[in-house]
């Protein structure tokens, strides 16, 4: 009963805060709502090309460089214990840390922003 309770509680919140912070959107005067989201879309799409540039493709590619060295390490010493090298695991995390390292270059002119 008291969980019931408390989700009752929570889903009334959520509901509550929905209708108090959302914010309408309307057209221009004419009722286009086509051009609205066109030019909602340019003005954002240079804020997400700099949030996209300046925050997540570098959260990637420290996240892949540490991903290669650490394999690469593992993988020098399993050479150590077992006298083969494994390459595939490094060669693709390294082929995946280029893509990234290069994608602000072109991905851009592939999406069209």
């Amino acid at each position: 009963m008291r969980t019931t309770k408390h989700a009752a509680a929570a889903l009334c919140l959520t509901v509550l805060l929905c209708c108090l912070l959302c914010v309408p959107v309307w057209a221009t005067g004419t009722g286009d709502v086509a051009s609205a989201v066109e030019n909602t879309w340019k003005t954002a799409s240079g804020q997400i090309k700099t949030v996209v540039n300046n925050v997540v493709f570098p959260a990637i590619d420290l996240i892949l460089a540490v991903f290669f060295f650490a394999k690469l390490g593992m993988s020098y010493f399993d050479y150590r214990k077992s006298g083969q090298f494994e390459w595939t695991a490094p060669a693709i995390l390294f082929a995946c840390l280029v893509f990234t390292l290069t994608a602000p270059l072109y991905v851009w002119d592939i999406i069209g922003i």
